[in-house]
């Protein structure tokens, strides 16, 4: 454990192969923890309320994220081969100076989704120790920056902790929700509604791709000789099982509560468990979301700092930088949840689904450029440099993303804000991420693949 509490020193720069420790079994526990907590619960609770049967509901569950899971996963594969954080390596597509665009647009998610933690992990605090609410999100999202600060070492240990206690608290909480509840009735008369049946799969492969701008900033201290295939199937297992779990909880517990559940999501759970219960579960609801807590503010401050490397062509960090960094994360996060806790902040959330519009081009042509193009051969010392490889700025990379974006628009739907023209002729149906998959993956291998070469000598 001692060794755990040792500060990470390394930032953006590649983690030497001397450093690389681990294995990748340790990654089903992080992301099999970031997943089972009350945010995927009320996820899967969606795909009810979208309007679709309780039993096609845990279908679009279990789908949505085999499917979201599948590049989620390959992106996590990347980190053991190149050592660096997930962003830089953006730069091989668009540039350095191009890849600050997406750069930008992930700063503003990682600061959506680590406010909105600190609201329900300080509300989950605050029951617990009887402290104001604002004064608990603060605490809370000091003490994830507490363990940011540490770093790759304790977050990974502190994922193994809080998936031993998501198990025994979803076992339990599943255990109660059917013992106590007839589901019979509501899992009877089964209709297929194929509209709010795309719509659920949706939602659910947007939570597994959201993860891919910060999921090998976990996976690079593994050692470059650690397989993909290996990278990916304990990442993809932890996060699939721990998601479909989280989320069919959640659709199953609206279905047979209804307005029970809805908003009032952290007092039903600790509900289901009777009074004497009520402390562990709370405790069990802070822990569970402090793991993506935490991953949030990890994976924000290393983007930050990519984005102004960019400029001020710093490889490495200070200790003092880092920390300044990732404190700069902390602060921002927790005085917008603070300042957000009432309609801004949803308004906030809902602007983050819009950013999945943006962030879902950004990743395909990562994984074409990583699998297809270059097949995982990097020139690092060009990663840092303007006037290297990869250059300033990469013009059909960015036409393809900006097309990538485009061709959603009419397929997009962000209930009570914008609604896609295509969109009523599909009952409803958001399909857009997967145009956003395709066609800019599509577009950039076919005006790049004559202009990279297969393989590119890998530097020290």
């Amino acid at each position: 454990m001692a060794g755990s509490l040792q500060v990470e020193r390394r930032s953006i720069e590649p983690v030497p192969e001397g450093e690389r420790h681990g294995s990748p079994r340790s990654l089903f526990t992080l992301w099999f923890a970031s997943n089972m907590q009350i945010t995927s619960a009320v996820t899967g609770a969606l795909t009810v309320l979208v309007g679709l049967h309780p039993v096609w509901a845990l279908v679009a569950v279990a789908l949505g994220n085999a499917i979201g899971g599948v590049p989620m996963a390959l992106h996590a594969a990347q980190g053991p081969k190149l050592g660096i954080p997930q962003m830089i390596q953006s730069r091989a597509q668009f540039g350095v100076y191009g890849a600050v665009l997406p750069l930008v647009l992930v700063v503003l998610m990682y600061l959506g989704y680590f406010a909105s933690g600190n609201v329900l992990g300080g509300q989950a605090l605050s029951a617990i120790t009887d402290l104001p609410v604002d004064v608990s999100i603060l605490i809370y999202a000091a003490l994830s920056a507490l363990i940011a600060i540490v770093g790759y070492k304790l977050i990974h240990r502190f994922g193994w902790l809080a998936s031993l206690v998501s198990v025994v608290v979803f076992v339990y909480l599943t255990f109660r929700l059917v013992s106590t509840h007839d589901l019979a009735p509501v899992l009877s008369n089964v209709e297929l509604d194929v509209p709010a049946f795309l719509l659920a799969l949706s939602l659910t492969a947007s939570w597994q791709l959201t993860f891919g701008p910060y999921v090998a900033d976990t996976s690079r201290y593994l050692p470059a000789s650690t397989s993909i295939r290996a990278t990916f199937w304990w990442t993809y297992g932890g996060t699939v099982l721990g998601a479909t779990w989280a989320m069919s909880f959640g659709a199953l517990a609206y279905s047979v509560a209804g307005n029970e559940f809805k908003g009032r999501e952290v007092a039903y759970v600790v509900g289901l468990g009777g009074e004497a219960l009520v402390l562990p579960l709370l405790l069990a609801i802070a822990l569970g979301k402090f793991t993506i807590n935490v991953l949030n503010i990890y994976g924000g401050y290393m983007t930050v700092a990519t984005t102004m490397s960019a400029f001020t062509r710093r490889v490495a960090l200070s200790p003092a930088t880092r920390i300044g960094y990732i404190a700069l994360v902390g602060v921002l996060g927790g005085v917008l949840a603070v300042l957000g806790r009432g309609d801004f902040l949803s308004n906030f959330v809902l602007f983050l689904h819009f950013l999945l519009y943006f962030l879902t081009p950004w990743s395909a042509i990562n994984l074409v450029d990583f699998y297809f193009l270059r097949k995982e051969k990097y020139d690092m010392e060009a990663m840092y440099d303007p006037n290297g490889r990869y250059g300033r700025w990469c013009v059909p990379a960015l036409v393809a993303y900006v097309l990538g974006i485009a061709v959603q628009i009419p397929f997009s739907h962000v209930d009570g804000v914008y609604t896609g023209f295509v969109v009523p002729l599909l009952g409803g149906a958001d399909i857009a991420w997967l145009l956003g998959l395709v066609v800019p993956g599509v577009l950039y291998w076919a005006w790049m693949r004559n202009k990279v070469r297969a393989a590119e000598p890998v530097e020290a």
